[in-house]
């Protein structure tokens, strides 16, 4: 039996187990002798102190931080949801780095690509702490964005000394913690100005590796002149992209295979021709200026005035015997070298600086006003530029993050592209509930905060982009579980039943596309129980906390949705509820986890799981219990034994 702890993923325990497993040697007595991990690596190691390093006062705080488990959790909100019972989509609203903490177990390694848009540090209000304090409590008086005495929490100009050391600090810690996000292949993309790119370079070289830099694209985002201190117009920004391990070509602008074919039939398939000289440039290079015959007709070519054959006359031969050369029937003209399409490197030409793909910030603006009818949300980015990075970076099924979500921009871009080609992109957006000040248009129009306008617009657009689609084919997508199911029923009875239902359904001949425009919105908050928020100052208290589970007005759809987060699980996995025994059963992901929350639970409980389990059959099988639920100790004994004869694992068995 297992106890769950309520923590989120430690990383630093992680990092340690690893150097164990690499180097067993080093360890002694649960710590690490580093002068004998020196000796270790040898040539690798740096002991001198003048060597090149990127620092600012606060990193090694900044790191710890990044390696601090949380013991928050994410509370769902089904009523500001949309299709909370289909969708696959995210929406998380609370301070990114404790969010980033707590989908380290269930999104490890599973994030495709990630796209943020930062907050750059123009020395406005900095919404982020400085003093290393991020804590559940700390978050909650950010979300006013005063401390406790209902001060601002800092204004970030050049004038406190801090200027980069404290934006710095807030973005260090974050990405350390999006890099454990990603899959092998996965890329981010970090949306920035001329004020901090270079300090950015260097804290991604070290996050993600010199080695992992894609590019630092650019992008004109206005074309009226706007003049600075720089007394400069800067029209334009960066994007900057680095990818996990593996770098994966990008999806986007494909390369012209039209002039490839194969008329030998070489088994190496398709190919072009390419120039087989190069121009001597004043180098007269004698050893690659001679006359090259061709073995077959012995035909005599020359490499032609001012050029030289591009290889000696040994590489020459190696060509000619690899079928490599195409020789012409007229000497005249120069021979020239196969081009083959299975050799290039990519299939696609990415250009680094993007004029007429992306559009300008007025194309953000544009569409907030098209949605909403005024601009709620000043220095929105437009959705083609998400929208081709999606395009370029993520597969069909891909999970797309975004933890600087803002207007939520990203989601709308991954709903669109979903839409047009069908494809099935999962997106996560997290969000600082950042309050709209008195007076805005936000304000004005009722809502509180960012996270208000950033769901609003997902439900807006979505249904924008549904009835645009329905509109193109006269036909609705399938939107719900209740569409495929009545589709499902109506195939069933074979090609009648289709023609009868085909009206309401798009593409139904070939496949059945399924458009997403849902979220499961989730709130930040401290633990749903008691134990895993102990009070140090109050031990009494925390005693008799010990017997009552759960935290004053949480339910058990919140202690839910908190054990999948901490056992790791998607939470997007679907939930179903089942009743034995009078107690409530919750299965989720068909099976493979069921979590039982009621007191007095009987052996009914495990009975009712035992056919349960039968009926799915899930690949996996684990079972939780409320600790002090079970009728008595003997209950729980039979509980354990009736699921371990049913296959159980002993360490499956898990309480809370």
């Amino acid at each position: 039996m297992t106890t769950l702890n309520g923590q989120s993923e430690d990383i630093l325990e992680d990092n340690i187990a690893a150097l164990r497993e690499l180097f067993p040697e080093v360890c002694c007595e649960e710590k690490i002798d580093f002068d004998k991990l020196k000796q270790v690596l040898g040539d690798y190691t740096e002991d001198s102190a003048e060597r090149y390093n990127f620092t600012w006062n606060g990193k090694g705080q900044a790191l710890r931080l990044s390696q601090t488990p949380s013991m928050g959790t994410l509370r769902p909100c089904k009523e500001e949801s949309k299709n909370w019972d289909d969708t696959q989509n995210l929406y998380i609203e609370g301070d990114n780095l404790e969010v980033l903490k707590l989908l380290q177990k269930s999104y490890h390694g599973k994030v495709k690509m990630i796209y943020i848009d930062p907050p750059y540090n123009t020395g406005g209000d900095f919404v982020y702490p400085d003093d290393f304090s991020d804590s559940i409590e700390n978050y909650k008086e950010i979300t006013g964005q005063v401390d406790a005495e209902g001060r601002k929490l800092s204004t970030n100009s050049e004038a406190n000394g801090r200027y980069h050391t404290d934006w710095l600090n807030m973005m260090y810690p974050r990405l350390r913690l999006a890099r454990n996000l990603l899959t092998d292949d996965g890329v981010i993309f970090i949306s920035i100005d001329d004020n901090e790119i270079n300090n950015l370079r260097k804290v991604c070289d070290e996050v993600f590796g010199e080695s992992a830099f894609l590019a630092s694209f650019v992008w004109k985002r206005r074309s009226f002149s706007a003049m600075d201190t720089s007394n400069c117009s800067t029209d334009h920004e960066y994007v900057l992209a680095y990818y996990a391990q593996s770098f994966i070509p990008f999806n986007g602008t494909e390369k012209d295979y039209k002039g490839y074919s194969n008329p030998d039939n070489d088994p190496r398939g398709p190919w072009t021709t390419g120039d087989l000289t190069v121009g001597m440039n004043g180098d007269m290079r004698p050893n690659q200026f001679y006359d090259l015959t061709d073995p077959k007709t012995g035909k005599v070519y020359k490499p032609n005035y001012n050029r030289v054959w591009s290889y000696i006359p040994e590489s020459m031969d190696e060509l000619i015997k690899d079928n490599r050369i195409v020789f012409p029937d007229d000497t005249n003209q120069r021979p020239m070298k196969k081009r083959f399409a299975s050799e290039l490197k990519a299939g696609v030409n990415p250009f680094s600086t993007w004029m007429d793909c992306v559009g300008m910030n007025t194309e953000g603006t544009r569409s907030i006003n098209s949605i909403f009818g005024a601009t709620l949300f000043n220095y929105s980015k437009p959705i083609s530029l998400c929208y081709n990075l999606i395009k370029q970076a993520a597969h069909n099924n891909s999970i797309i993050l975004d933890f600087f979500s803002g207007s939520a921009t990203t989601a709308h871009a991954v709903m669109q592209l979903n839409a047009e080609d069908g494809g099935n992109r999962k997106f996560i957006m997290v969000q600082l509930p950042e309050p709209c000040a008195e007076g805005t248009e936000a304000a004005k129009a009722g809502y509180k905060n960012i996270c208000e306008i950033g769901k609003e617009r997902i439900r807006r657009a979505g249904e924008k982009i549904k009835a645009e689609n329905e509109a193109k084919s006269d036909m609705p997508l399938l939107e719900t579980d209740a569409d495929m199911t009545l589709f499902a029923a109506a195939a069933a009875k074979g090609p009648a039943g289709i023609s009868a239902v085909k009206p309401l359904f798009k593409r139904v001949d070939d496949s059945v596309h399924y458009l997403d425009i849902g979220f499961k919105d989730f709130k930040l908050d401290t633990s749903n129980l008691k134990k895993w928020q102990p009070d140090a100052d109050d031990l009494e208290t925390s005693l008799f906390d010990s017997i009552s589970n759960y935290v004053d007005d949480r339910t058990e759809l919140d202690v839910v949705y908190e054990i999948m987060l901490k056992m790791g699980l998607d939470l997007t996995w679907p939930l179903e509820t089942r009743n034995y025994g009078g107690k409530n059963v919750y299965s989720i992901g068909m099976g493979a986890l069921m979590i039982c929350l009621d007191d007095h639970i009987t052996p009914d409980v495990a009975e009712g799981m035992v056919s349960l389990h039968k009926e799915l059959a899930p690949e996996t099988w684990k079972v939780v219990f409320k600790d002090n639920g079970f009728a008595d100790d003997s209950a729980k004994v039979n509980i354990k034994e009736i699921l371990k004869c049913a296959d159980l694992d002993e360490d499956a068995f898990t309480t809370v």
